[in-house]
């Protein structure tokens, strides 16, 4: 998980701690320590879950996870008592309390068009016709394309239909005789035309969490 708060970011695959793009330097431990109440932010975690959860089956004085405490609120200039970064919950455990954006899992965009010859044509949610009409979403002005010769429908996935052509519609050199769904690269041969049938994912959200009133 990646998180920004103010000057600071928190990449989590390079596990480095960053200031204004400088990387400010943490011990392992005290890394994870960050990553575990960022990740468990506003919550506070109990000491006990801590030692479980950074020292595993290994025995530790608390004095360990006070002393990364301690490396933590350096790193992080932490120093004004009254917006703490870092917040002490006493005799009971820690909590990030900073105002944070953090990466989440969102569903991915999809983007989804196809090339015919030199044009991109690209797909909505719902029926996209193709054929000779030129109200087709992908209109293929050529000898053997029927009007309306067939659709694709994007509801969740998409999927490829022939509309009773009479030179039929092929996916990657197979006849099409019920709907059938499409992947990106699919050869789509429309009577003597063929087009490919291209899809990618996209698209990053973030939720801002506010600190937490102490």
């Amino acid at each position: 998980m990646n998180a920004r708060f103010g000057p600071f970011e928190v990449d989590a695959d390079r596990r480095q701690l960053l200031k204004h793009g400088t990387e400010v330097h943490l011990t392992p431990k005290a890394f994870d320590l960050l990553g575990l109440l960022i990740a468990e932010a506003p919550r506070v975690v109990r000491k006990d879950e801590l030692h479980r959860r950074l020292w595993a089956d290994t025995f530790v004085a608390d004095a360990t996870l006070v002393g990364l405490i301690k490396e933590l609120r350096r790193a992080l200039d932490d120093r004004d008592a009254k917006t703490p970064i870092i917040r002490t919950a006493h005799g009971v455990g820690y909590a990030f309390a900073g105002e944070l954006q953090r990466a989440i899992a969102p569903l991915p965009a999809v983007s989804r068009w196809i090339v015919a010859g030199s044009r991109r044509i690209p797909l909505r949610e719902g029926e996209n016709a193709i054929g000779r009409d030129p109200a087709s979403t992908v209109q293929l002005d050529a000898a053997g394309v029927s009007r309306r010769h067939a659709r694709i429908v994007v509801a969740g996935d998409a999927r490829l239909e022939d509309l009773g052509s009479k030179n039929g519609t092929m996916v990657n050199d197979k006849l099409v005789s019920a709907p059938c769904p499409l992947h990106d690269g699919d050869r789509i041969q429309i009577g003597p035309v063929v087009v490919i049938y291209h899809a990618s994912t996209s698209g990053e959200s973030t939720e801002t969490i506010v600190r937490e009133a102490t």
